[in-house]
């Protein structure tokens, strides 16, 4: 659905259309695998992400730091209390710098970075409420993240009035965006809104010209410890016109009928440029249930994209090295590389969820 084809359903023009906007002022989102200046990364502190094991939540987090500061500069928000375990586990190549934290989740407590090919740099600060204000969430300090993190970069700040995550949004860099129905109308997040008023707002603040819905994320993200339907773990656009999407070969699996549906939706979708999409499908992990019974939502989706790397949730499983040469091919010019991905997961995220690029200017 264009914004145009949807504007008129917004009873007013939201205070992002009356003002000063990036998309304005020229900014836009760039894709993922335009050159990066730095990675962005935030140190596990306390509660559910440190969980019963904390060295397990150090490993898996100083992996994708101490894989991703060989290919271009990361700096790690660190609480002041962390400072002395996220020294003992990252790569003195990995910079630190002290914020007040409550998790690690910087792709969606942190800034949306925008460039505007001119050589400036600007920032989406979207309003972070705990992912819908869920009852275990604590985020008096994570609200604040994204300002920090826009200020340290040197890039101008643009307050949104929108509840959104980093994770609830995928673009293509050339005016698309994927999102899901159900993080940003979410009664929890941004109750009343219409799909117009969003459209219109990330129109105004990621430059986009098309919004490609999705009805919904996987299953067991709306488990307690969800997002409600975050895109990054269900569809990713890799280069323009081309988007990875999940599906789930086994039939009992709860997943199989979300994955049909998104890719039928995305087949049938044109992009920002009207393009028809070319659409890959990137199979679940054999693997369908944990050590307690339940179901996983274990997915390659979640990788992040480097200067010079695709960086892919591993689970040792035998889709791995499938998903590996299924990124070579995409992506030839790139070096794949894995880090096991499941303690995250068993968090609530992935590599994805963990990492927020900063353009180069």
């Amino acid at each position: 659905m264009t914004i145009a084809a949807d504007a008129a359903e917004a009873a007013e023009p939201t205070p992002a259309e009356q003002g000063p906007t990036p998309a304005r002022q020229g900014f836009s989102m760039p894709a993922e695998w335009q050159p990066h200046e730095r990675t962005w990364m935030a140190w596990p502190t306390e509660g559910y992400t440190l969980g019963e094991n904390p060295e397990e939540a150090f490993r898996a987090w100083s992996q994708v730091a101490n894989t991703i500061v060989r290919y271009e500069p990361l700096t790690m928000v660190v609480d002041p209390a962390a400072v002395e375990s996220a020294r003992e586990w990252l790569d003195p190549a990995v910079e630190l710098t002290e914020q007040p934290l409550d998790d690690a989740w910087m792709r969606d407590i942190g800034p949306t970075f925008l460039t505007d090919g001119r050589g400036a740099l600007a920032a989406a600060d979207w309003v972070f409420n705990g992912w819908g204000g869920q009852s275990w969430a604590e985020w008096g300090k994570d609200s604040k993240i994204g300002a920090a993190v826009a200020g340290l970069a040197g890039a101008r700040a643009f307050t949104s009035r929108m509840v959104n995550e980093g994770g609830g949004i995928h673009v293509d860099g050339e005016g698309t965006v994927l999102i899901t129905e159900t993080v940003q109308l979410d009664a929890g997040r941004n109750p009343g809104w219409t799909r117009a008023e969003v459209e219109a707002e990330l129109s105004a603040f990621l430059g986009i010209s098309k919004v490609i819905w999705l009805p919904r994320g996987l299953t067991r993200d709306y488990d307690e410890f969800g997002t409600r339907g975050h895109v990054d773990i269900v569809a990713a656009f890799v280069r323009p016109g081309l988007v990875v999407v999940h599906t789930q070969p086994d039939p009992s699996h709860p997943d199989h009928e979300v994955g049909k549906e998104n890719a039928a939706i995305l087949r049938a979708a044109t992009d920002g440029r009207g393009r028809a999409l070319e659409v890959v499908e990137l199979p679940a992990p054999t693997v369908t249930v944990d050590a307690e019974g339940e179901f996983v939502d274990y997915s390659y989706i979640n990788h992040y994209l480097g200067n010079g790397l695709a960086l892919l949730c591993a689970f040792d499983d035998p889709q791995d090295a499938y998903t590996a040469e299924v990124f070579g091919k995409l992506l030839p010019d790139r070096t794949v590389e894995f880090v096991d991905a499941r303690p995250i997961f068993a968090r609530g995220g992935g590599i994805h969820c963990i990492t927020q690029q900063e353009p180069k200017r």
